[in-house]
């Protein structure tokens, strides 16, 4: 990695005399964003030498604590990396301290200057390089959706929907698309969006989606992978913040509700060669695309079960596979079927995409990016043909194939030797490990639905 030039920081400052301090974010394997806070007078020396953070935020459960099985903490000596600024991520928070704050990401590097190889963001520039050296350039977009959530609880300690800023009632219908419901947040919204401005977070659409208090947002697509999925993590950041300064909780979780749609991460991706043609479109017009995009699209599925890890990498993700709720559970694609795991959606031949529908929206946007490009230069390596396009609802044609288990979900990844030899073993390592003692330590904890169902009846 190359050292940003210092006149970044120095020309941010000049043009915001306001910014008092500014957070050095870092994102670790759950995609949590962790780092240091510097003041002004320190963001130049940032940018000339870069600041230290232990090798071990990437060995971090979900709850901050070292897991020492990844190899990461003690067993190294717990040492430190230089962690170098991301050019172009310098911006304020306007949320924050009535805007005297600002943001920057960083990369952590190896003593040699190449990426840290346990950086999820290192392991997805791995799958673009795998692809650039087949002269293809992907194109993605985006779609995160999250739940708004009142800030009181409700009996038990539960969490319950907000209620409506314009009425003051408590969501509780579905309302999907309703403009109504956008209107009656409309101030949240358009804050959310001055904020993605001032970030140049490229925002393209906001909806209602399926349930009371959840939303949609879509990012834009482009040809920066890189860059989108810093848009993803820094636009969950964002959110957060906004809905907390307007009262609300806001919540990624893949199912904060038992009976209610989940959070999902939809990627839209296309691939482009050399000379900027979209390699999906089908010469013929075929509107299932060309045989490249089935080459991918048949690579997706056959490495969809080992990647199930990496699309739902906690307790709570497990819980959103649910029938009826427009989550797939089986490998399967189709022609505008949002029934599938991968739909292609209609329009111009030309924009022939596909669009991934499987991983929630817990799941760490590099890793997920990381896995889907995997897939998708599998099965163009191997060449590989999908089975027949579904028609009709694939609920009601196929039995739920992956798995809802969390212990087997990391016992498939680690058995896939494809994703091996993309992510490397070595990130795989520090991965399975982490994400084994975080599943053990949720086991030894019990619920109370499980006292209540067998306190007294077993």
């Amino acid at each position: 990695m190359t050292a940003p030039n210092a006149d970044e920081a120095n020309t941010f400052l000049e043009q915001h005399p306001e910014i008092t301090s500014i957070d050095l974010l870092i994102s670790d394997l759950n995609g949590v964003l962790r780092g240091k806070r510097v003041s002004r007078e320190n963001l130049e020396k940032a940018y000339t030498q870069g600041i230290n953070l232990p090798a071990s935020v990437f060995a971090l459960d979900i709850l901050g604590n070292t897991v020492e099985e990844t190899g990461l903490g003690l067993d190294s000596g717990d040492a430190d990396r230089v962690c170098r600024p991301l050019p172009g991520t310098l911006m304020p928070t306007p949320w924050r301290r009535q805007g005297r704050q600002a943001q920057l990401l960083m990369a952590m590097e190896e003593a040699d200057g190449s990426g840290f190889f346990a950086e999820p963001r290192h392991v997805l520039e791995r799958q673009l390089k795998r692809l650039e050296a087949r002269r293809l350039t992907p194109v993605v977009a985006v779609e995160m959706e999250f739940y708004l959530v009142d800030r009181e609880r409700a009996e038990g300690g539960m969490i319950q929907p907000p209620r409506s800023p314009v009425t003051g009632e408590r969501a509780s219908q579905s309302q999907l698309y309703s403009v109504n419901e956008l209107d009656e947040y409309a101030d949240f919204l358009e804050a959310v969006q001055a904020a993605a401005e001032a970030q140049q977070l490229p925002l393209d659409t906001m909806l209602k989606e399926c349930a009371p208090g959840q939303f949609e947002i879509t990012l834009k697509h482009g040809p920066d992978v890189l860059a989108a999925c810093d848009a993803a993590v820094l636009l969950k950041r964002l959110i957060k913040g906004v809905a907390q300064h307007h009262g609300f909780e806001a919540t990624f979780m893949a199912k904060p509700y038992g009976l209610e749609a989940g959070n999902g991460t939809h990627v839209h991706i296309s691939l482009l060669d050399d000379s900027g043609d979209n390699v999906f479109a089908a010469a013929d017009g075929d509107v299932l695309g060309s045989t490249t995009l089935k080459h991918a699209v048949a690579g997706l599925l056959e490495q969809m079960p080992a990647s199930v890890a990496l699309f739902a990498p906690n307790l709570n993700s497990f819980r959103r596979f649910q029938p009826g709720l427009y989550v797939p559970m089986t490998p399967t694609w189709g022609f505008d079927n949002r029934s599938v795991a991968i739909r292609i959606p209609s329009g111009p031949n030309a924009a022939r995409r596909l669009e991934h529908r499987v991983a929630g929206a817990d799941a760490n946007p590099y890793l997920l990016l990381a896995a889907l490009l995997a897939g998708i230069e599998h099965g163009i390596a191997g060449e590989l043909t999908p089975p027949p396009a579904v028609t009709g609802n694939a609920y009601d044609q196929f039995a739920p194939s992956l798995t809802n288990s969390w212990r087997q979900a990391l016992d498939l990844l680690e058995e896939s030797e494809s994703l091996r030899e993309a992510l490397g073993q070595d990130f795989l390592t520090v991965f399975l490990a982490n994400r084994r003692v975080e599943r053990s330590q949720a086991m030894q904890e019990v619920s109370q639905l499980e006292i209540d169902w067998y306190l007294r009846h077993v």
